[in-house]
């Protein structure tokens, strides 16, 4: 799988990743085994960058239980999510406790008190809790409050959503994350599942065997990291088998603007 420089953070990352929203919020033995599985899968295919969130019910702890033994070859990304100083704390002490004590993506969830938040983790980078600091949101909405969050130095990544059907980054978003050096995460890259609702057949697939697409997941994959302003997308999973066939889309040939556009048109 090919790696990108995120940014200017000096880290590379694998460009297929994985989220954990709904899939990892689980409870019970079998249920964290069977997301071991998953995990496994995302290792066997180098997509090896794991996104979580407090947002995400139990799926913190899930992923870092699925971690045991391999942290240090895992991207761990994850949130802060409060607009309370005390409960922001406890959950970054959570956070640092499932994965083994630092964290590599530490972000602002959807800008939730913003300026506090990024105080308290930049402190937390110089005690070295912290590798690289980021901010997401899910909403073209707050889009121009993320933009300008995105000119504070201590912001170095963020995470927005992109897909052939949410492509209001494209405006200012992306630009301004290249002019900056910012790292870009991809959420939603399925658009929640909008996407993947689409029957696509073999036969409509079949111009895009030259750049070893078989399915219809690993066109939306590759035409959102034929922008070279993407540097990972984390498609969530909890079957192995689409964990790996996702994992697949993260080698080149990339798109050329011709197959990004004949794959939008396919989304419509």
């Amino acid at each position: 799988m090919e790696r990108r420089a995120f940014g200017n953070t000096g880290i590379d990352v694998p460009v297929i990743g994985m989220g954990t929203w709904q899939t990892f919020d689980v409870r019970g033995t079998a249920n964290v085994e069977k997301r071991r599985a998953v995990t496994d899968a995302a290792f066997e295919g180098g997509a090896t960058f794991f996104d979580s969130s407090p947002m995400y019910g139990r799926a913190e702890d899930v992923l870092g239980r699925t971690l045991a033994g391999r942290r240090r070859q895992a991207i761990v990304a994850t949130k802060v999510w409060t607009a309370n100083d005390r409960e922001a704390e406890q959950q970054i002490a959570n956070a640092l406790g499932y994965y083994g004590g630092y964290v590599d993506v530490y972000q602002v969830h959807n800008l939730v008190a913003c300026d506090r938040r990024l105080a308290q983790l930049a402190d937390r980078k110089q005690r070295g809790d912290v590798r690289i600091i980021g901010i997401t949101h899910y909403s073209a909405h707050a889009f121009g409050e993320l933009r300008r969050y995105m000119n504070d130095r201590r912001v170095e990544a963020i995470q927005i959503p992109y897909n052939p059907r949410e492509r209001d980054v494209e405006a200012a978003i992306l630009p301004a994350a290249a002019d900056l050096g910012l790292g870009v995460i991809v959420m939603r890259p399925f658009g929640e599942g909008g996407l993947l609702s689409r029957q696509v057949d073999a036969k409509a697939l079949a111009p895009l065997a030259p750049f070893g697409v078989t399915t219809w997941p690993q066109a939306l994959l590759k035409w959102i990291l034929s922008d070279a302003r993407c540097h990972v997308a984390i498609p969530a999973s909890s079957d192995p088998a689409h964990m790996r066939d996702n994992a697949v889309a993260g080698n080149p040939p990339w798109f050329t603007e011709e197959e990004r556009a004949y794959v939008a048109r396919l989304a419509r």
